[in-house]
């Protein structure tokens, strides 16, 4: 019994989870899974007048929280820990009827928090698509000569959210030429050129870049000069 002789501060009723078989010192019930201490003597929780609360595990702040509001009569359970050397909580005790009233509210926050989601969701939805539209704008600014269906692609490749693509970098959302012409290049390089078979092939990096520079510059090349044709 050594370990509830020395009980943490009160904040409110008590209640222990025993580490060593207890039976209650009035009705000798047991062997308890939880107890109260009077004057130093185990009691049940029936005996306590708490047999009619229901236990709350410890992991859902929100919910132990309202449920403590709701019920007029609550108790923290407490564990001693040995490795630690100390009591730690473990969950709480409510009135049912409290717990009800406290799961409709945190229902009630979780549907309102499922549709910010879904609000907040279609928000960034609609502002990717604008921004792979400017993005795709752009690349056509810098070369008329690339095909539309392929200016989008190529546009709403490097605009993935989260991808860490240039598209989501700072100089791409702020469609930086020198952003826009890197995925265009990244493009030309996989669709148009050997270098992904290169690299599959064992050639480093670097070389295989060396190697496929010339069909990069050429269709770049091509894709701009449908400047001075509009002119």
């Amino acid at each position: 019994m050594a370990p509830l002789a020395t009980p943490p501060h009160r904040t409110g009723l008590l209640v222990f989870q025993p580490l060593k078989r207890r039976h209650c010192g009035e009705c000798h019930a047991g062997p308890l899974q939880m107890l109260v201490l009077e004057d130093g003597a185990p009691r049940c929780l029936d005996c306590a007048d708490l047999g009619h609360l229901v236990f709350l595990p410890r992991g859902d702040t929100a919910l132990t929280r309202r449920s403590r509001e709701e019920s007029a009569l609550s108790a923290v359970v407490v564990r001693f820990n040995r490795r630690r050397g100390r009591y730690e909580r473990h969950g709480v005790l409510v009135e049912e009827a409290g717990l009800a009233r406290a799961e409709e509210r945190c229902l009630a926050d979780a549907e309102a928090r499922r549709r910010r989601r879904t609000r907040d969701a279609r928000r960034r939805a609609q502002e990717d698509v604008r921004f792979a539209e400017a993005f795709a704008a752009e690349i056509l600014r810098l070369f008329p000569g690339c095909p539309t269906d392929r200016a989008r692609d190529i546009a709403g490749h490097a605009s993935v959210r989260g991808s860490g693509r240039v598209g989501r970098s700072a100089a791409g959302r702020a469609l930086t030429e020198v952003a826009v012409t890197s995925a265009v290049v990244a493009s030309v390089r996989h669709m148009d050129t050997p270098y992904d078979q290169l690299l599959m092939s064992g050639v480093p990096r670097h070389e295989a870049r060396r190697r496929i520079a010339a069909v990069v510059q050429t269709t770049l090349g091509a894709w701009r000069e449908r400047v001075s044709d509009a002119g």
